[in-house]
């Protein structure tokens, strides 16, 4: 118990002990403009995020605000003597060897404020200004630059610490997340686009000249996207290859949005949603931009692409007109007939909006429930009069469930497929309640955001108000992270 205990004094939590800091010059020397935690650090440190054999550990990783060069700097009161294989944690190697920082991290604390003195008025960010976004908060820029550029390449090698430190299960571009290795294969470097967000500020005094603030940034990865030729290939293989040099960013492409972080001190303004609707804005217009996909969401950033991809939708006037078909009636046998007015036009819709399938189902489901008669909508709201739905309400309410539970049938079919049907139905009401939940909680999330939402007293009447003890949906290893 005594040698238990004498160890634990030497453990310091990781999480808590890394002090992240973005500073600015100023005539008095580096202004601190912000500090904050990792979220994570087990992809570094350890699955128990621990750091061994330091009394008063303190980690400082300092960023330059607007070019994010970094410095580490490490103190501490007692350092633990090595007994055996029992030593203290080296953390500048680690740091050094996962390649998790530049080399120019670990240069002496003077070198890194006289080179802060240095910087040009006139810097601005890699890449090209791709959009100002002006908001009541300041206003921001986002600039869009490819990995094959040297100064963007050198800014993603700066960031890309945050990656592991803010999303859970996240990897380095070039990184293969199945080897050991910390060697980085940046191969195709040209396929990955980055879009950096900034706030611009007038400097204080000197209303001619604007200071940067890195405020977060993406990761776009694109994928060759095959389409089965129309009409078929000739069956006499009289098709040949093109000849000369192939510009490989003119074929048809599906892209991906890999990782996306927010800074901790900017979450929460709405500049992770405006960044996500520029990112998306971007390649919907790119005309060799087939299908805009996202790599494994977490929970929250789920629910920020689902409110701005709902929001897109609904300006395409056919989406927005799609309605549950009151006039269907239900056969005890045989095949279902389509639920949705205007259903016939739904994959046309989805290739127009350029959205992944199950993605667009699951906003298109969202998109009929808020339609559904107030009387049986499920809701957030609380303490709200709900007034006896009709059997034409409860009918609609039936057509909105079966649309979901088709999904979610075709979705889970291997696993379902196995059990027993009494049981199947079962499993598949629960999974229903859980998606009423989730629904009704981002639906009101996407009224508050697009200025929708009414007072209580009348946007909650007649609605049919949901528990927090639903079922919820099925977690997702996040690779995205903003709240």
């Amino acid at each position: 118990m005594a040698a238990l205990s004498t160890a634990e004094e030497w453990l310091a939590n990781a999480n808590d002990t890394i002090n992240i800091s973005l500073v600015a010059p100023s005539k008095s020397g580096l202004q601190n403009i912000a500090t904050f935690h990792p979220k994570f650090t087990y992809s570094i440190f350890g699955e128990e995020e621990q750091i061994f054999g330091y009394k008063d550990l303190k980690i400082s990783l300092r960023y330059r605000a607007n070019d994010m060069r970094p410095h580490l700097k490490t103190t501490y009161s007692k350092k633990f003597k090595p007994i055996g294989d029992a030593e203290p944690t080296d953390i500048v190697e680690i740091l050094q060897e996962g390649k998790h920082l530049p080399k120019i991290a670990f240069v002496k604390g003077n070198d890194f404020e006289d080179s802060s003195k240095q910087i040009s008025d006139t810097w601005t960010p890699p890449g090209t200004l791709h959009t100002t976004i002006d908001t009541p908060e300041g206003q921001y820029e986002v600039w869009r630059g490819n990995l094959a550029d040297q100064a963007v390449k050198q800014l993603n090698t700066r960031l890309q610490i945050f990656v592991p430190f803010f999303i859970e299960g996240g990897s380095y571009i070039g990184q293969d997340p199945e080897s050991d290795s910390a060697e980085l294969d940046l191969s195709d470097a040209d396929r990955w686009t980055l879009f950096f967000l900034y706030q611009k500020q007038k400097v204080a005094g000197d209303p001619e000249k604007s200071s940067y603030t890195f405020v977060g940034y993406a990761t776009i990865f694109r994928f060759f996207y095959f389409q089965p030729p129309t009409p078929p290939a000739s069956p006499k293989g009289e098709w040949e290859l093109p000849t000369g040099d192939l510009d490989l960013n003119e074929l048809p492409c599906r892209t991906r949005l890999s990782q996306f972080i927010i800074l901790p001190p900017f979450q929460g303004k709405g500049v992770g949603a405006r960044l996500y609707k520029t990112i998306f804005e971007h390649y919907h217009k790119y005309p060799q931009t087939h299908e805009f996909t996202v790599e494994d969401p977490n929970e929250a950033f789920d629910d920020l692409r689902d409110v701005c991809d709902l929001e897109f939708l609904r300006t395409i006037p056919e989406f927005d007109a799609l309605r549950v078909d009151p006039s269907v009636t239900i056969p005890k046998k045989g095949a279902i007939p389509r639920l949705i007015l205007g259903g016939e036009n739904l994959e046309r819709i989805r290739l127009q909006a350029k959205i992944a399938p199950r993605q667009f189902y699951r906003v298109l489901e969202m998109h009929l429930m808020s339609k559904l008669p107030d009387s049986v909508r499920p809701s957030m709201a609380l303490d709200s009069e709900v007034p006896s739905p009709t059997k034409a309400d409860n009918h609609q309410e039936r057509l909105w469930q079966l649309i979901v539970k088709q999904r979610l049938y075709r979705h889970n079919k291997d696993v379902l497929s196995q059990i027993e049907p009494n049981e199947r139905i079962e499993k598949l009401q629960q999974t229903l309640g859980g998606v009423e939940l989730e629904y009704a909680r981002i639906l009101a999330a996407f009224e508050r955001s697009t200025g929708h939402s009414k007072p209580q007293s009348t946007a909650a009447n007649g609605k049919r108000k949901l528990e927090d003890d639903s079922a919820s949906g099925s977690s997702k290893k996040a690779r995205v992270e903003d709240a």
